[in-house]
């Protein structure tokens, strides 16, 4: 009697199911099918993007206490014309400033300061500092007039980059390139600013006169048509209309820390406005002393030249 076989050994062998699922199919463009080493390819291209430098310049603009209204309103000026600013609460001016300045740059995360600080409440200075390693320059402010006190018929859009024109004064001395470079970084709006406009409509002016840096702001003014289209050839015709504020910089000194450190540059030209009201003081003083001797020359020549008695002088006292 034969041995039985095992049940596996009875049933057949199942065939092997083939794959139904459908091929990948290719991923499309606009151009067209793509194969997968094209996608491939292009997936290794995109992990390394080339590193695009980005601007992210911002300002942190404050002001000392006991400040003038009038410089508190150039301030505000100031900071409307800067979408990239911060402004912050006032700082004591003291002689450790510098260091409470740096810590609020450092926790406001900004890159550099524009710190208006007043003095006798008649002297304005203005501290341009690049934050934290430097360098910093001291300027003292004249002939300020704001846009409030100014009423001019320029208008430009809050917000929208300004271009910067300087001249070709700024190119002479390494102390003024310096100072163009400074100031390029710091009023210059970053491009693609959350707070700014993609477009130019103002331009700030920076000229050299006097050895005094004069600021201008002005709106590029087109003609258009009624139906709001620039008429042909109008770029020919575009005219620059002053919008505002004015000032004069006068600088100082220039230090190679952030509000301070080892001097770089020191102006041979400033004079401190305390030593010309002294001088003003003493012109005045030299006015009351003239006033002074002329009354005592007065006298002495009246002792030493006495009237003739007059024959008729108590003639009708009887």
């Amino acid at each position: 009697m034969g041995k039985k076989r095992k049940h596996s050994e009875t049933q057949p062998a199942e065939p092997k199911k083939k794959d139904d699922a459908a091929p990948e199919r290719p991923k499309r463009s606009l151009f067209g099918w793509k194969d997968k080493e094209e996608v491939q390819q292009q997936t290794e291209s995109n992990t390394d993007p080339p590193q695009v430098f980005r601007n992210k310049e911002k300002v942190m603009v404050t002001c000392s206490r006991r400040i003038n209204y009038r410089y508190r309103h150039l301030m505000l000026n100031m900071v409307s014309l800067l979408p990239h600013c911060k402004k912050d609460n006032k700082v004591e001016s003291r002689n450790s400033k510098g260091a409470t300045l740096n810590e609020l740059i450092e926790l406001r995360g900004c890159s550099s300061a524009l710190f208006f600080e007043c003095r006798k409440h008649q002297d304005l200075y203005l501290w341009m500092a690049r934050c934290p390693n430097g360098p910093s320059v001291k300027f003292l402010v004249n002939a300020v007039h704001t846009m409030e006190e100014l009423k001019l018929t320029g208008n430009h859009l809050k917000g929208s980059r300004p271009l910067l024109t300087f001249s070709s004064n700024f190119e002479k001395d390494a102390h003024w390139k310096l100072l163009k470079e400074m100031i390029i970084q710091i009023f210059g709006t970053p491009k693609e600013h959350r707070k700014s406009k993609p477009y130019h409509d103002h331009v700030f002016v920076f000229s050299i006169a006097d050895d005094h840096i004069w600021f201008r702001n002005y709106q590029i003014s087109v003609p258009h048509n009624e139906s709001d289209k620039m008429v042909r050839g109008g770029l020919d015709k575009m005219t620059l209309v002053e919008v505002g504020p004015r000032f004069c910089l006068n600088p100082i000194k220039i230090f190679a820390g952030s509000f301070g450190g080892p001097t770089l540059y020191e102006n041979p030209f400033y004079v401190s406005p305390n030593q010309i009201r002294a001088l003003e003081k003493r012109q005045k003083a030299g006015k009351y002393a003239k006033k002074v001797k002329a009354k005592t020359r007065r006298k002495m020549h009246e002792l030493s030249n006495p009237l003739e008695p007059d024959e008729f002088a108590d003639m009708w006292r009887e």
